[in-house]
């Protein structure tokens, strides 16, 4: 299963996904979301939400020196922490910009499709889908 933005019109910028996401991990606040909503022109123009698409071949896996982060099966990645020496080159590598950043533990914060803010969106626009991740980053 992978997360997945539904129907981005419907966003109005809440940024319930995000409080959800944080709460998961017992934070109250923003700061350890793992998905992030930006305006693109406030209700005028909406908003767009950042979440790991959950690559099939992530370059953000492949510019790792660590190999702190390993693929998960239908795609996308988890974080070994105790591997990671928070260089920043999964962040810089993300295509979409969907690698958040702990600065208190200098460690990213990557979604794990876990689905626990789609329950909190009031518009639907988050759902979990159950098809592999998707090939924008393929090999080139």
């Amino acid at each position: 299963m992978r997360l997945a933005v539904l129907e981005t019109e419907k966003c109005v910028g809440c940024q319930m996904c995000m409080f959800a996401c944080s709460r998961r991990q017992d934070v109250a606040g923003l700061t350890k979301s793992c998905i992030g909503v930006r305006s693109i022109g406030g209700m005028e123009k909406g908003f767009m939400v950042i979440v790991c698409r959950a690559c099939v071949d992530p370059p953000c896996a492949r510019v790792c020196p660590t190999s702190a982060l390993t693929l998960r099966e239908g795609g996308g990645v988890s974080l070994i922490e105790e591997k990671c020496i928070g260089c920043g080159h999964c962040s810089d590598a993300c295509l979409i910009g969907a690698i958040f950043w702990d600065v208190e533990n200098n460690k990213p914060m990557i979604c794990i499709h876990c689905g626990f803010c789609v329950n909190f969106c009031p518009h639907k626009v988050l759902g979990l889908d159950k098809k592999e991740g998707n090939n924008h980053a393929a090999k080139r």
